[in-house]
């Protein structure tokens, strides 16, 4: 039997969104546990979490399988014989083989790391039940359409039950990481940090050069460099700046949420915060704030940042 073309691209569309659609799902899944349970670590890190991409994948490729596999189905009524071509058959055994091949090491990975005496926290836990849900769902189903023994009533459970895990898993991730809203205040005060800090270093050079700080944010202007031109990314206001001393100075904006907190042990016994949605810079710089205006205290350490040996211009 020769398959048309329409047919050919119907059936690798369907696929190729299926496979988007796994992928977004258990990658969104993947970030809410993640976040809500993190690993044990001894460094400091930033991890700002986003599940937008996985949303938006499944908001577009899941309807989009639906659809193609609506298309297939009404193709299959009308010629039975569609069900024996080859390229049906290999697209259905490799996903079969893939969905297969992640159940077996999924728990292989588990009897492993029980037997080796490894801790299997809750996060890891739930990654592995995530897994053994989604694939081993596309497996059985997979499994029944190979056989042709799938009735309309049987395969629209199989369409409710997908859309309401895919919905559950979308409610979950925004309850946990936060609505669409709050990502965008926190990418804000992502921002803000990012720009504090850039202000930070140009003070700090400042310093070395002139073995002051600047008594006002203009003062760091350059005509060969340009200014600082750094201003507030959501109200297109000025950064505040002020002089607390010789080596000392503030830099203070108003943020929109305060800074998302972790804990991780620190040398055994003390625990220190891990900032998602901030920024925890070098040497222990603390960037942590709450919500609206919050200021940075900064104090040169001199044996640190030694102010710059004074050249002699040449004429």
């Amino acid at each position: 039997m020769k398959i048309t073309a329409k047919d050919f691209f119907i059936q690798v569309g369907a696929i190729a969104a299926f496979y988007a659609s796994a992928v977004a799902l258990i990658t969104l899944l993947f970030e809410v546990i993640n976040f809500a349970y993190p690993k044990i670590t001894n460094a400091y890190y930033y991890y700002s979490p986003s599940i937008s991409l996985q949303v938006a994948t499944l908001i577009v490729a899941f309807p989009l399988f639906l659809l193609l596999s609506w298309l297939l189905q009404r193709s299959y009524a009308v010629d039975p014989s569609l069900r024996e071509a080859g390229l049906r058959k290999w697209l259905s055994y490799i996903t079969l083989f893939v969905a297969g091949l992640v159940v077996t090491i999924d728990l292989i990975t588990v009897i492993y790391m029980f037997l080796d005496g490894q801790e299997l926290t809750k996060g890891f836990l739930l990654k592995v039940l995530v897994l053994l849900v989604v694939a081993g769902g596309i497996f059985l189903y997979y499994l029944r359409e190979i056989r042709n023994v799938i009735a309309s009533s049987e395969r629209n459970i199989w369409r409710v039950v997908a859309v309401l895990l895919i919905l559950l898993s979308i409610g979950i991730g925004f309850s946990v990481i936060g609505s669409p809203a709050a990502q965008r205040a926190y990418r804000y005060d992502n921002q803000r940090v990012t720009d504090l800090q850039n202000l930070q270093w140009q003070v700090l050079n400042y310093w070395q050069q002139k073995s002051t700080v600047p008594t006002k944010l203009s003062d760091l202007d350059d005509s060969l460099k340009g200014g600082y031109a750094f201003t507030d990314p959501q109200t297109g206001q000025p950064y505040e700046y002020a002089k607390t001393g010789n080596l000392s100075f503030n830099l203070c904006t108003t943020f929109s949420r305060e800074t998302r907190l972790g804990k991780r042990p620190i040398d055994g016994s003390v625990t220190r915060p891990i900032m998602s949605g901030g920024y925890m810079g070098p040497e222990g710089e603390n960037w942590e704030h709450q919500a609206g205006r919050h200021c940075f205290e900064r104090t040169i350490d001199p044996e640190l940042y030694p102010p710059y040996p004074k050249t002699v211009p040449v004429r």
